[in-house]
């Protein structure tokens, strides 16, 4: 008899622990997710953190891990299935990159609900409109931004030759770029740099992006889409994130708004704009704990 009761507990156990395993990869909390951060990306890193924040708090997840890499190393992990996703992918800007990977990743439909444009930038006290007209002023240098961006390549390679520009490309990080930027600016000092929007500086600082007449910047030129892409596993290994992350949308004044609370705690400038604005994220919880229950 005893004999019998203890197997009839294993089998039980047995039972219960193939019920909980089965529904939807495990409980919320044994759950953790791995989310792609490129470097110099303010949006990448508003959207991620903001992720994270709800993923954790209301939808019980272990832990988001939030890991920082350049471009390329982000792209890469994602189609390894060494991070679930990332973020911030502009197309047409980023499709080489993508078609590298197409299939190993998962394109979601955008998030970014907005205007975006990424070019050449002069502040508004200077007296000039387009980019070959840069050669009437005495800039040496177009600041610029980190070497894994494609107008990293695309200026050198394409915009200087074109236009015959005397000024010399400088590669730098995003960071250090609009610590110069503001410097100079502050100064009322001429300089071009590498501006785009969404980002904090549209809104701190006034300023013109360039005319491209001769459309030397190609595609660069056209406002992009911004989506996520997740690895080809995650739908099914974890349907939950999956939903939660296409269910994901954002304007240009909130992608804006949260940048320019804590410009320097992109955590805590996303716990902040929580505070006031559950009624955004609301969605994509209901959309993650739809997938949940089915």
């Amino acid at each position: 008899m005893k004999a019998s009761k203890k197997l009839l507990a294993v089998i039980l156990a047995l039972v219960v622990g193939a019920v909980v395993s089965g529904c939807g990869g495990g409980s919320a909390e044994s759950r953790d997710l791995n989310l792609g951060v490129a470097t110099g990306w303010d949006e990448a890193a508003v959207v991620a953190n903001l992720s994270k924040i709800v993923m954790e708090e209301d939808l019980g997840y272990g832990e988001v891990r939030l890991q920082e890499l350049e471009l390329g190393p982000v792209i890469q992990g994602v189609a390894s299935g060494d991070l679930d996703a990332y973020q911030d992918i502009w197309l047409p800007n980023h499709q080489a990159q993508i078609d590298e990977d197409e299939n190993d990743v998962v394109l979601l439909d955008p998030w970014y609900d907005g205007t975006t444009e990424f070019g050449i930038g002069v502040p508004y006290y200077m007296d000039i409109t387009t980019i070959p007209e840069l050669n009437q002023t005495g800039l040496t240098q177009i600041l610029g931004i980190e070497p894994g961006a494609i107008i990293s390549e695309r200026i050198p390679d394409s915009v200087i030759p074109t236009y015959g520009l005397n000024q010399e490309y400088v590669e730098s990080s995003t960071p250090s770029m609009l610590s110069e930027v503001d410097n100079l600016y502050n100064n009322q000092e001429e300089f071009a740099f590498v501006p785009w929007r969404p980002h904090w500086m549209n809104a701190k600082y006034d300023f013109k992006f360039l005319e491209d007449p001769e459309d030397a910047l190609g595609d660069l030129n056209d406002g992009a889409t911004i989506l996520s892409i997740v690895n080809e596993d995650l739908p099914d290994d974890d349907p939950v994130a999956y939903a939660f992350l296409d269910a994901v949308t954002l304007t240009e004044e909130q992608v804006n708004e949260i940048e320019n609370i804590n410009p320097n705690d992109y955590a805590e400038s996303a716990r902040t704009w929580l505070e006031d604005n559950r009624d955004v994220v609301q969605p994509w919880i209901d959309a993650a704990r739809e997938a949940e229950g089915s």
